[in-house]
Order: structure tokens, then sequence, then C-alpha cells
């Protein structure tokens, strides 16, 4: 197989992750050969670490350049509405995309426009697990037979400071801010639980799966329970994260299993 050429749009934290898995070879099937980020520094500090290691990589100041760079694959770190402005035109350009904004896709239509797209064009999108696992589960299990399934998220009060759940009260209080199905969640909360509706469409649907979020004082990091039920299946998947960075590492392994002769 050629090498295949990479793109990143987000170049935050997670991005970095990505290049880090560059540098210690994880990716040798992959050439970075474009950058673009809202901030058009952290866009240019991506691209001058590739150059320095003696590859060619354009940091660019708009997604049209980028697409003119027409990569293989895009991987997206940065949001569901930098995903929404994405999609499209990336999936018509030619680059199939590894995502970490699943949320975006709880917009029915435009996940269905998704899907067109891509099947016209002959590109992907791949959903990276983020901060949970067991989509393979939750797939064959939605498969198998009629299933309900429930998501509850438990996290700190600080990344709910700035949504419309917060009151001061959960800074020295245990409280329940959230219940509602996935697509309410997103709605509320566009970067806090695209798992939940990753987890949904790997499963029963963004409008059936039941969410909540439970706030604790002093909580650090976050935890994710997955339960799903069925007639003969009843499987629980819970994964805790201190930090982010299973989500970055998610897309590596995504990266990986799309090259590789042999798919986790």
């Amino acid at each position: 197989m050629r090498t295949q050429t990479l793109a990143i749009v987000g170049c935050g934290k997670l991005a970095n992750i990505v290049v880090e898995a560059l540098d210690k070879g994880l990716l040798s099937d992959y050439k970075l050969i474009g950058t673009y980020s809202r901030t058009f520094e952290k866009a240019q500090h991506i691209a001058n670490h590739i150059q320095d290691s003696g590859e060619h990589c354009t940091a660019c100041s708009s997604l049209e350049q980028l697409l003119d760079l027409k990569p293989d694959y895009i991987v997206e770190t940065a949001s569901p509405a930098a995903l929404k402005a994405l999609a499209i035109p990336a999936l018509k350009n030619g680059s199939s995309i590894v995502t970490l904004s699943i949320g975006a896709l709880a917009d029915t239509a435009f996940y269905e426009l998704v899907k067109k797209t891509a099947s016209e064009h002959g590109t992907r999108v791949h959903i990276a697990s983020g901060a949970i696992g067991g989509f393979d589960v939750l797939r064959t299990v939605s498969l198998m037979e009629e299933s309900t399934v429930t998501f509850d998220t438990t996290k700190g009060p600080r990344p709910l400071r700035k949504t419309p759940v917060y009151d001061g009260i959960i800074e020295t209080e245990e409280r329940q801010v959230f219940e509602g199905n996935a697509i309410e969640a997103i709605a509320l909360f566009p970067t806090q639980v695209n798992v939940s509706v990753a987890a949904a469409l790997a499963s029963t649907g963004p409008e059936h799966v039941k969410v909540t979020i439970t706030s604790v004082p002093d909580y650090v990091g976050d935890d994710h329970r997955i339960e799903i039920k069925s007639k003969q299946i009843n499987a629980v998947i819970d994964v805790y994260s201190q930090t982010a960075q299973i989500a970055g590492w998610s897309v590596v392994n995504t990266l990986r299993n799309i090259t590789s002769p042999i798919a986790f």
C-alpha cells in the first residue's frame, strides 16, 4: 500500500498526540501534509515540527487551502461545528475523515447527507472511540435483537461552568445536572458528551439512548458508563479517564486499523 497523505483540522492537545504517534513510528503508513486550526499559530507549530524532521507540511489559513492539498485522510479534533463545516466539502474532494466530534452526527439531516455524500464519492467517515469503547458490543447486540441503552457520565463542576446547567451549588454538592436523550445532551453540551452520540449511533440511535450527567465536587476526569440490555444480553462498558489523552490515542488506533492487514 502506498503511503497515505494526512491532514489535521484542530491543532490542540489531541492533534499533538497524533503527531507524537507519527514521531514514534506508530503511523508509518501516513505522511502529514497539512494542518488547519482556528488559531493559525497552532497549525504552524505542528507544521514546523514536521518540517524540522525533513518532511514538507503546510500550515493552512483556511479549510479551502487544506482541501487543495487533497489529503487521503483528514483527522478532525476540533468541534462538532468544525465537522459540520468540513465534512461535505472534504468527502466530495476525495478525503475520508477520522473524527472525534461525533456530536455533529446527532443532526439526522446532516448524518444522512454525510452518508449520501461519502457513498457517492467513495469516501468514508471513521468514528474514533474517544474516551469510551465497546462499539463492537453495542452494534452487535443492537443488530441481534431489540435493546435499550443508557449512558451515564460523572464529572466535576469545572467543565460545566460555561454550560446552561451550571449552578454554584454543584461546587459543593453532588447533583444530577442532566437527564434526557443523546440529541438533547449534545445540544446542551456540544463538546462534553460526543461519546454519548457515538454510543447511540453504534446502537439504538441518538433519540433512544437515555443520558444522565452527574456533577461531583472536586471530581477529576470523566467516568462514562454505558449499559445495553436485550432479552439475551446485558453488557456494561465503564471507562474512567483522568485526562482526554485516551481520545487522541483512539484516533491513532483508528488510523492504524485503516491501513493494517489485521484490524482490531
